[in-house]
């Protein structure tokens, strides 16, 4: 059976594209966010010391940050099927890896396989969007694409936090084996090529550093990727610090914290959509202009009641919430801004993006480990960091 055709370039995206994009890249928030309520039960298992199975968590983001080069100049010169499928099986047979690993060791490095292989929906989901459209309609496609993934982070902690009271923790990762194989079927059966054979890069590996080179030095993409990674810094603090804070310092169960979760997934898939209706009224420049710098106040104020020792949790859940709402407003406007003037090799450029994002999103993590202490505060300073870079970046950024 051969693929489905191709939708022109900029006659629209349908939506079973939007779907099946947004399964693949649901794949990445998923594997991250599925075993968050299970780290006090694989230090417990492994017998290894508080705050260790955060460095499962920064491995997978060093994998994500070594995959998205990878996987974009793959696409850029082998199409976006090819590249996407490779990616997914080696995501499936390095999970399977994660649920048998005899050590915390040998799962931190079948988590960083893994994420290679996941960073391919990631990477290839955006250069299709920027392969079939531009300007506001891209950014429509991306909010819309991330409506579809939003379920990942809702439903992923609350699927782990069930798995946990029924099943051992290794459970989890066969659940998301299984996720991968599905991905597989479909990214091979339904998925269309849509970087055709006139329009890839051939160039070598030189002449493929040098591009990135020119990428770099693109002010439009510097300032977007940097907005964009900074945000990522935010959103991983986050991640990583969360569990242990609701977990181990409110003392929440681990399906009361996937509530929680889904709480902040919700804002962040909200956020998305109110940006699809806004973006083509107000303009890109507006809208991640306004949303910086609300982002800023939201994890400045979450960073002072920390500090301040509050501990009524609807304090702290609330500025939190907002942050990740801004989240949702910014993550499909960077990659539109970044991606804009590199129609000729998106997939390098969103490997670049997605390279500074899960380099940003890998040192957050480790560092949310180091600074667990059951309290917020770790967690919080972090992303609030991740916020003033972001504003730091807009206001270097290009205004058209």
């Amino acid at each position: 059976m051969s693929p489905p055709k191709a939708p022109a370039a900029h006659a629209g995206i349908p939506v079973y594209l939007t779907v099946i994009l947004g399964i693949f890249i649901s794949i990445g928030p998923a594997a991250t966010d599925m075993y968050l309520p299970a780290f006090p039960a694989v230090e417990a298992s492994y017998g290894t010391a508080v705050g260790t199975a955060q460095l499962t968590l920064a491995a997978w983001f060093a994998g994500l940050a070594i995959g998205q080069m990878t996987q974009g100049t793959l696409s850029d010169r082998f199409g976006r099927r090819a590249p996407l499928l490779g990616g997914l099986a080696l995501f499936t047979i390095s999970t399977i890896g994660c649920a048998m690993a005899p050590t915390i060791g040998w799962l931190a490095a079948f988590r960083a396989l893994a994420a290679v292989g996941s960073s391919a929906g990631m990477v290839i989901g955006r250069a299709v969007i920027r392969d079939l459209a531009d300007g506001p309609a891209a950014g429509v496609a991306m909010s819309r694409l991330v409506l579809v993934m939003g379920l990942a982070p809702i439903l992923a902690p609350s699927i782990g936090g069930l798995v946990l009271i029924w099943a051992d923790w290794r459970v989890i990762f066969w659940v998301l084996a299984g996720y991968g194989a599905i991905a597989l079927l479909v990214a091979w059966f339904f998925l269309p090529e849509t970087l055709p054979p006139i329009r890839r890069n051939k160039l070598g590996v030189v002449a493929q550093i040098a591009r990135y080179g020119i990428i770099l030095k693109e002010r439009t993409f510097l300032t977007h990727a940097a907005m964009g990674a900074s945000g990522g810094f935010t959103m991983f603090a986050y991640l990583g610090g969360s569990s242990p804070v609701f977990i181990l310092g409110f003392g929440l169960s681990p399906s009361e914290f996937a509530l929680i979760f889904g709480l902040c997934a919700c804002g962040l898939v909200a956020g998305s959509q109110i940006n699809a209706r806004l973006l083509p009224k107000m303009g890109l420049s507006f809208m991640l202009t306004t949303i910086s710098r609300l982002s800023l106040v939201a994890t400045g104020t979450l960073t002072i009641l920390s500090f301040a020792g509050v501990t009524y949790m609807p304090l702290i859940v609330a500025p939190m919430v907002l942050a990740l709402t801004c989240q949702g407003f910014s993550n499909a406007n960077c990659s539109v801004g970044a991606l804009s003037k590199h129609a000729a090799h998106a997939g390098s450029a969103s490997a670049l993006m997605g390279l500074a994002q899960f380099s940003l999103g890998a040192t957050s993590g480790l560092l949310a480990g180091l600074l667990t202490d059951g309290t917020p505060r770790g967690m919080a300073a972090l992303m609030m960091c991740g916020s003033l870079g972001a504003v730091i970046a807009n206001h270097f950024r290009p205004r058209s």
